[in-house]
């Protein structure tokens, strides 16, 4: 083993044993590489003036008009969450539905969707939702088994739903990493690969979970009692309820159609759309006599923001050295020496980020497998869309499975149901989302058609 591959295992062995020491990432990702490229240095094996591109690269994300976007759509959802709105549409739907089984889930379930969109921060989704639904449908006499697993699983959507942190992160590294692989083959004019894309590209595959969410809530609760949001209450009380329920509807669910359609239609940029619905929240906290709490959104904003960036650059560090030690040269001759061509190599690729997502978070995977693995992908290939959404449907099962899955952590700190009962809850919904991973691997059409049609 030559001295660069000796020293490739070391970065690999060290970083992840940072991660799981409990250091903060930002610091694993950047100190670690730095280490590993000093003793290069000193061993011969890596060129320093590879470190003096760092300062551009970091100009480079700064400068990004994607990322951009990350602050406002965070403070989109920390607004929507201090304004009270997202607890509203819960405590109607719970109203309105009066708890009755299957009705009661179901409504948990279509007011996650848009709690879970409109915030976009898993956390505030979780609490939220563990805070107000869980309670309600333990009321119902929904099993506590369910009740849990559907929180944490659907709570997590805003994951995979636009607009969504996730895929605005993945739209960044796909794009580059798409560049990166047309101009090796001598393209240097491609299409670019736009967030609208990944948009587009995600409505499908979230609706696929929400839809597979709903047939298993359907199967484990047959025989209960349906009840109807119009058989809830009577006559005009029955009135109120469905007018309250849609004034806490409607505005949310406008701003959700709004801003993600917004870029789809490519009348605004993210960053344009983010600020509209930044303005949008506040419009309609003020409308509703509900004003946002500005100083702890905009400081939550902030400190989150923070965290994610600097993540960001800190990984631009670890590709940096990676690259340097022939790492890049490395994962391309084995993914291109697994079985099955690109479709192996694909799978290879899905596996490694599952097992990933036990471990560490999804900015860290995105950051540090997406632009290693995506050019060799792209080369033999694959679609930059089609790759981008299994990614993202494949993350979405990060933030449920233990260890680390945080939604699970959130979960624990609002509920006191046992973590015995929480693990078999969220087991099926696992099982679900691996199915859906599954159908979009097998029927790519259901990433990319609707970018080749909106977009």
């Amino acid at each position: 083993m030559s001295g660069q591959e000796l020293l490739l295992v070391a970065l690999l062995v060290a970083m992840f044993g940072g991660i799981l020491s409990g250091i903060p990432v930002m610091l694993v990702l950047f100190g670690v590489p730095m280490l590993v490229a000093g003793a290069g240095v000193l061993s011969g094996v890596f060129d320093p003036t590879l470190l003096g591109a760092f300062p551009q690269r970091v100009y480079g994300i700064m400068g990004s008009q994607i990322l951009y976007s990350v602050p406002l759509f965070i403070l989109m959802g920390k607004l929507l969450e201090h304004s009270g709105m997202a607890e509203r549409m819960l405590v109607a739907a719970s109203n309105m539905s009066k708890n009755r089984d299957r009705s009661l889930a179901y409504a948990v379930l279509a007011v996650s969707v848009l709690v879970a969109a409109s915030t976009g921060i898993i956390g505030a989704t979780i609490t939220m939702l563990g805070a107000i639904a869980l309670p309600a449908m333990l009321r119902s006499g929904l099993p506590e088994r369910l009740s849990a697993g559907l929180v944490c699983a659907a709570g997590s959507l805003g994951q995979i739903i636009p607009p969504s942190i996730v895929l605005i992160l993945l739209s960044d590294q796909v794009s580059n990493a798409w560049v990166t692989s047309q101009r090796e083959i001598g393209n240097f004019a491609p299409d670019p690969v736009s967030v609208g894309h990944l948009f587009a590209g995600a409505i499908l595959p979230g609706l696929l979970l929400a839809g597979l969410y709903t047939i298993y809530i359907g199967y484990q609760l047959r025989g209960t009692r349906a009840g109807s949001f119009e058989t809830a209450a009577p006559g005009a009380e029955q009135s109120k309820n469905n007018d309250a329920g849609l004034s806490a509807f409607v505005p949310v669910l406008v701003l959700l159609i709004a801003v993600p359609g917004s870029i789809l239609a490519g009348i605004a940029t993210p960053t344009e759309a983010a600020s509209f619905g930044v303005a949008g929240t506040l419009a309609i906290s003020i409308f509703s006599g509900k004003m946002a709490n500005l100083k702890p959104a905009v400081f939550e904003s902030v400190e989150i923001t923070g965290v994610i960036f600097g993540i960001v650059i800190a990984a631009s560090m670890l590709s940096l050295v990676f690259r340097g030690l022939g790492g890049d040269e490395f994962v391309g001759a084995l993914l291109a020496s697994v079985p099955g061509d690109a479709t192996g190599a694909l799978f290879a690729v899905m596996i490694l980020i599952f097992l990933l997502g036990f471990l560490i978070e999804f900015v860290e995977i995105t950051y540090i497998v997406v632009p290693v693995a995506a050019p060799v992908l792209f080369s033999l290939g694959v679609d930059p869309i089609w790759f981008a959404i299994l990614v993202a449907v494949n993350l979405q099962m990060s933030f449920l499975t233990p260890p680390l899955g945080i939604a699970l952590f959130y979960f624990k700190s609002v509920a006191s149901t046992r973590t015995s009962i929480l693990y078999r809850g969220i087991v099926p919904f696992v099982i679900l989302q691996i199915l859906a991973l599954a159908l979009v691997f097998v029927f790519p059409e259901l990433a990319t058609w609707l970018p080749s049609v909106l977009v």
